[in-house]
């Protein structure tokens, strides 16, 4: 999987700003474009934004707890971004927060790029296409092209830049290094990923602008099968799939309020960031709070091949990359289906100009299928209700993978987070009919690695306030014997996690693990406390040995569950700079200290995702493999909260003696089953 947005180093939905946005209304808003433009302005007259320096990431600045308490309608908010600055001429890096509100940088503070632990910022979208011209120019890559019988194709060879990891290299150790795969194209519109030059990676120094080494392995011969998936290439569309559609006649239940959202008994805040993405704040359920600030701020892409161009791959697609910065221009009847409501994402280029990715955030409503439903003989006959989500979504490509991540809001006071992996696998090339342990052949001499993608979410949890404990919740066996002599009872048991170190836990389905979010001071009408179940999906965590590089760097990955006190500037799982990083930033350094998290602010940090032996059928896109969790209430209504939803609105339409075939379920008058 190599990363960089597209062929040309960036992200083609970027558009210059132009309109004039509203300005925000709650500190919680998105930056627009004015603001992100403002800050520029400020780091220019400060004298910290000069021509030779770039803006690897440029946030919203975190508010804490106090700021958002004291804030009211009507009062002046303190927007603030928090930006990375770094020389590209000496790879310098200053980290500042700015005012806008103020109009003045009020802080700053040097990161040490080529200190231990080292971590480089962000990769800039400029360094992907001086990286590629770097590669082409040097006389190291022509003469291995040259060896290899490619001379006549380079000009059509596509340079794929990649964060190196961390290995420890004395020539890399704090130094701005990327590495460089090759890729074939058979013509300039051909998609050069079905074409990997096996053995060949090139090294290159970002600030000095130099090659650094070159690694020139073997002879394997370049696939000559296509990877293209376009509609000329795969041959006329089927004629068979009849249409679908769907029609909310009165529009849709959901109300938008700048940023603010209203969709029945939920209520959320819509916000974008360049790194994250997609994140929600003050989310509540009956107007009670259920989540301060929710969002996947992090994942990683580890190998699981030993040759020398992948054996250092785990890539940090937040953290390295930007999730937010990549994120997709969504489009209705592609992306998205019904009636739909966007919101537009602002983000700085590499100089800290706004630009603007459109309808990059999709929220629309989904039927899905029957919510609750039972039949009793006699007069009260059979009841059914249907169910609806709320559905807020972004995608997000990076190098050959596309990515989304949705959140599902439900008529019961469920969540659901699901993440959509999709796009071309990472290939390289061997023999055809050879077997290799690390990477099944999926086309005629195309193989590809093993491989996971680890996400973490991070729920900043508020279940009825602030003050929450967390409990690990496991079905328990009881022995046949005295206290269960027919053998066929069971019961549970409830583990409360006191403080960080304990809660470092791993999922296990034998025993139908949960973890229990509990209000510490609010309580149901049984008299037990408010409550959320974190319900894990099946996900093995990072495969690779404790000992290795990518176990240090990734260690948010090694756990399911972590869970910290509440700290506003503990936002990144592997650390705020994990490019280059030798390890131990993020979840270890938080949880160092083993705070309390017992009737405290909490924060809880959830791996999940997938573990991918690819196959055929994976080529030459993938469909999309499906990793998440739920986010459950328990007890914290009284009630199932959706026993007053109507009858679907198709309910009794269809008249007797129609059949299916005209909408209906064939049963006439006698339909009770909400068709």
């Amino acid at each position: 999987m190599t990363h960089h947005h597209d062929h040309a180093g960036g992200n083609p939905d970027l558009l210059p700003v132009r309109a004039v946005e509203p300005a925000p209304r709650h500190p919680l808003d998105p930056l627009t474009g004015a603001e992100i433009d403002r800050a520029r302005e400020i780091l220019v007259a400060a004298g910290l934004l000069t021509e030779t320096v770039r803006v690897p990431m440029l946030l919203p600045d975190e508010y804490d707890r106090a700021e958002l308490a004291a804030w009211t309608p009507g009062d002046e908010i303190d927007r603030r971004v928090d930006v990375t600055l770094m020389d590209a001429a000496t790879g310098e890096v200053t980290e500042a927060i700015v005012s806008l509100t103020r109009g003045e940088v009020v802080a700053t503070r040097e990161h040490r790029a080529g200190e231990a632990p080292y971590g480089q910022p962000q990769y800039l979208f400029e360094e992907y296409e001086r990286a590629a011209q770097i590669v082409k120019d040097s006389p190291e890559w022509q003469a291995a092209m040259t060896r290899r019988g490619l001379a006549d194709r380079m000009e059509l060879a596509f340079c794929g830049p990649l964060a190196p990891g961390f290995v420890g290299r004395e020539n890399e150790v704090g130094r701005r290094v990327i590495r460089s795969l090759t890729f074939l194209r058979d013509s300039e519109g051909d998609s050069p990923w079905a074409h990997p030059v096996e053995g060949l990676i090139v090294h290159i120094d970002l600030v000095t602008n130099e090659v650094i080494g070159i690694e020139d392995e073997g002879d394997v011969p370049v696939p000559a099968g296509s990877g293209m998936y376009t509609p000329d290439a795969t041959g006329p569309a089927r004629e068979t799939l009849k249409p679908i559609e769907i029609t909310q006649p009165e529009g849709p239940s959901f109300h938008v309020d700048g940023h603010h959202v209203q969709w029945e008994n939920w209520s959320l805040r819509v916000d974008f960031n360049a790194r994250e993405g997609l994140v929600l704040h003050d989310v509540r359920f009956d107007d009670r709070p259920v989540l301060a600030r929710a969002s996947v701020p992090e994942m990683v892409v580890p190998y699981g091949d030993t040759s020398n161009t992948r054996f250092w791959i785990s890539y940090f697609d937040a953290g390295e990359y930007l999730l937010g910065k990549n994120a997709n221009h969504l489009e209705l009847g592609c992306d998205c289906l019904g009636v739909i409501r966007y919101f537009d994402g602002y983000v700085a280029d590499d100089h800290g100009h706004a630009v603007k990715i459109p309808n990059v955030v999709c929220m629309h409503e989904e039927d899905y299928g029957v919510l609750w439903k039972h039949t009793e003989p006699g007069p009260i006959g059979s009841h059914v209700r249907r169910s609806r989500r709320l559905v807020v979504s972004y995608f997000s490509t990076i190098g050959n993978y596309d990515y989304g991540f949705f959140w599902y809001f439900y008529l019961d006071g469920s969540i659901q987070v699901e993440a959509k992996a999709t796009g071309i696998v990472f290939v390289g090339a061997g023999i055809p009919g050879s077997e290799n342990r690390h990477a099944p052949e999926i086309a005629p001499g195309v193989f590809a690695p093993v491989h996971q993608h680890l996400f973490s979410a991070r729920l900043d949890v508020a279940i009825d306030g602030t003050d929450n404990r967390l409990v690990e919740i496991d079905a328990a066996r009881i022995p046949m014997g005295e206290d269960n002599p027919f053998g066929n009872a069971f019961t549970w048991t409830a583990t409360t996690l006191r403080t960080e170190q304990e809660a470092q836990r791993i999922a296990d389905t034998s025993v139908a693990r949960v973890w229990e979010v509990q209000s510490a001071s609010r309580t149901n009408y049984i008299d037990k406390p408010t409550a959320y179940h974190l319900i894990p999906e099946p996900t093995a965590l990072l495969m690779a040995d404790p000992a290795s590089s990518v176990a240090a760097r990734a260690a948010f990955a090694t756990k399911h569950l972590w869970a910290t006190a509440y700290d506003r500037d503990e936002r990144w799982p592997a650390g705020r700079y994990p490019n280059a990083h030798q390890g131990g930033a993020g979840l270890p350094a938080y949880t160092a200290d083993d705070r309390s998290i017992d009737g405290e602010d909490i924060v809880l940090w959830h791996t999940f995702g997938l573990t991918h032996i690819p196959r055929p059928e994976d080529w030459p896109i993938m469909p999309v493999d499906y990793a998440g969790f739920w986010f459950k209430p328990y007890g914290f209504s009284d009630v199932n909260p959706a026993m007053n939803l109507p009858e679907s609105s198709q309910a009794h339409a269809v008249r007797a003696g129609s059949g299916a075939a005209d909408g209906g379920c064939g049963q006439g008058d006698a339909c009770t089953c909400g068709h």
